[in-house]
């Protein structure tokens, strides 16, 4: 077995790779770039070597220093991970060439299958299904509009090389192709370094459902079975499953045996993940190939029981398949949720900056369920406009599928971050959403949940009692420690919109909770909480639960998954002068257009006095490697202008003002 392996990627994925070459008695070497110095995986590699500049062009992209660090090394193989260099053919070959071990497939396998445009025409020619569209690239925005006419719209706009859900754009008409045609060449150039860009019908409410292969040297190939990916936004995948809640065997076998077709006609030696784009009716189309490690394998390894990293090392090596196809058997159910450095109260935008407090759920097994936390990340870390915004990968399993997704609600309770925007309330909304919990999914179904943008969810019933109960105990924490002589019995509890006189009797870490108006009474137990804690952990009548907690200038804030409220513990004289206090006014940014987000200008193109109509595209700010349009949202006259191209700019500062 190889004595030394070099990871050419980062964060997590490189901390992946590090733990399993650490079970098979692997040494092994790191790259980093100026941002990675201080990361997780520089801290566990056996060895390190700088290779340059934050951004990837500079350090991850150029393969003449991956290879130089590992000929200063001495490592025999190279671990792409995914992204960067792992799908480049180029790559590949200039590896074999230097006698270096590519851990992952030949390079024929990766020009057939790993280049969109290539692979298509390869498909076709082998009479598999493919979605309609234009394989063959594009020359300009002009002929992109002829194209997508011709296909008919919607049409989707890829990078060839892309991937990650970088790349993408859906065009509805003629401006969108007018406008996202460039866009995405510029996000392909910047990400992939390669601008190819080609067109294919956009088929509406589909399912993304993929096939995890995986082969020898040998010509043996087999598939891992399924893996839903359909909960996405911005074309990224969210949340992934395995299995499928709408594959019966029959649909599973086909699909299956499409992929294993496919990945043995290019003599496919490694994991590789064959995507479908698939219709409710069970009809499937192929989509791309990635020929690489896919983000979400943890949900095939969490059923199939095989370590994906490791099969990939065997067969890089020259080892051959130790099962077969009717070894592999699909055992129980795993959810992967994404964990993602963006505002989901802010479109899901980029949110950049250091993590102040980073508590994940504790790992292993509990009972029936398993919980899994892929990550690259401590706490202190800081998530950089430069690279994926990807904190952590969650992943739960269980022997049920709903027993999974509510394994996946109690971790996300679980997981408290702090110093910058994350999506995990947005995660632990979608868990307990009905229709996810039916399994009717779509690639649409964030859009069509949550058509006016994520604002968190209603408190339910349980949710009122359980920040009422939370907000007097930890009222009563305090006060005995601060101002013991204030200690009462009957309080007012304002919450939102609702209004208790609540009794709370006994103390320590169980509490009787009596609604004096409401003639119930609940038990608080377990209690694990003491001032300055940004996290609540109890028992509610026999429900375990952990609540995000902080102070306000009066009272709480109390997050519990995707509901917040703002907790107020009153006597009832406070209570009732309280009410007389005006409401707090909100400021006037009707006549700004802000920042949506930290990152770069790209371009700010007017100028005072410029006249604006509403829906025009104003300047575009970049951050980790998404390029976002930002428009006017009415008509006016431009007053001032607050950056311009080359501009780093914050999260709500003032890019242009109307007079």
């Amino acid at each position: 077995m190889f004595s030394k392996i070099l990871i050419a990627n980062r964060g997590e994925i490189a901390v992946r790779i590090i733990k399993t070459c650490r079970r098979m008695g692997i040494a092994t070497v790191v790259v980093y770039s100026e941002a990675d110095a201080d990361s997780m995986a520089v801290e566990m590699a056996d060895e390190t070597v700088f290779i340059g500049a934050a951004p990837a062009s500079e350090s991850y992209l150029v393969a003449d220093k991956i290879v130089a660090a590992a000929r200063e090394t001495g490592a025999e193989a190279i671990h792409p991970g995914f992204g960067f260099l792992s799908e480049n053919a180029s790559f590949a070959r200039r590896l074999e060439q230097e006698g270096i071990v590519f851990i992952g497939p030949n390079p024929h396998a990766i020009e057939a299958m790993g280049d969109k445009i290539e692979s298509k025409k390869f498909a076709t020619k082998a009479k598999i299904s493919v979605v309609p569209g234009h394989v063959g690239e594009i020359d300009d925005t002009a002929h992109a509009i002829q194209i997508s006419q011709d296909i008919g719209y919607p049409v989707m706009i890829k990078a060839s090389a892309g991937g990650g859900g970088k790349g993408i754009r859906v065009a509805w008409n003629q401006q969108d192709v007018e406008e996202g045609f460039p866009a995405v060449k510029a996000e392909a150039k910047s990400s992939f370094g390669d601008d190819r860009i080609f067109i294919e019908k956009f088929i509406e409410s589909p399912r993304h459902i993929e096939i995890q292969v995986l082969g020898d040297k040998h010509g043996n190939v087999v598939h891992l079975f399924e893996r839903e990916c359909s909960i996405q936004r911005r074309n990224q995948k969210v949340i992934e499953e395995a299995p499928s809640p709408l594959l019966d065997e029959a649909t599973r076998a086909a699909m299956g045996a499409q992929a294993v077709a496919l990945a043995k006609a290019v003599n496919y030696d490694s994991a590789g993940t064959v995507e479908f784009v698939a219709g409710q009716d069970k009809s499937f189309f192929f989509l791309e190939m990635n020929t690489r490690l896919q983000v979400e394998h943890p949900v095939t390894e969490l059923i199939t029981g095989v370590d994906l990293v490791e099969q990939m090392i065997l067969s890089a090596y020259g080892e051959k398949l130790a099962f077969e196809q009717k070894d592999l058997a699909i055992n129980g159910w795993s959810i992967e949720s994404r964990i993602y450095a963006e505002d989901p109260y802010r479109g899901f935008l980029p949110s950049i900056g250091r993590l102040v407090r980073y508590y994940p759920p504790q790992e292993g097994k509990v009972g029936e369920q398993i919980v899994r936390n892929d990550a690259g990340v401590r706490e202190g870390d800081e998530i950089s406009m430069f690279y994926d915004p990807m904190i952590s990968k969650l992943s739960t399993w269980a022997p049920t599928r709903l027993a999974a997704i509510d394994a996946m609600g109690r971790a996300l309770e679980d997981f408290h971050i702090e110093g910058l925007g994350q999506n995990i309330p947005f995660l632990a909304a979608v868990m307990d959403q009905e229709r996810f919990r039916s399994g009717k999914l779509s690639t649409n179904y964030i859009k069509d949940e949550f058509p006016e943008g994520f604002l968190g969810t209603a408190p339910t019933d349980w949710q009122r009692d359980l920040v009422s109960a939370v907000a007097c105990a930890m009222h009563r924490i305090v006060t005995a420690r601060s101002a013991p002589q204030l200690l009462r019995d009957e309080w007012i509890v304002i919450a939102g919109h609702d209004k208790r006189l609540v009794r709370l009797s006994n103390g320590g870490a169980a509490y009787q909770v009596a609604y004096v108006n409401e003639n119930r009474a609940l038990t608080l137990t377990d209690v694990d909480w003491r001032p300055g804690q940004h996290v609540f952990r109890g028992v509610l009548d026999g429900k375990a639960f952990t609540v995000a907690v902080k102070p306000a200038a009066e009272g709480f804030v109390i997050r519990h998954r995707a509901t917040t409220l703002h907790v107020l513990v009153l006597t009832p004289r406070s209570a009732e002068l309280h009410e007389k206090l005006p409401p707090k006014k909100a400021a006037d940014t009707s006549k700004m257009i802000l920042s949506p987000m930290p990152g770069l200008v790209v371009t700010l193109d007017v100028v005072p006095g410029q006249t604006v109509r509403a829906g025009e595209a104003v300047c575009v700010v970049e951050a980790m490697k998404m390029q976002n349009i930002i428009r006017a949202e009415r008509d006016g006259t431009v007053k001032s202008v607050g950056a311009k191209a080359g501009d780093s700019v914050a999260a709500d500062e003032v890019l242009v003002e109307f007079a």
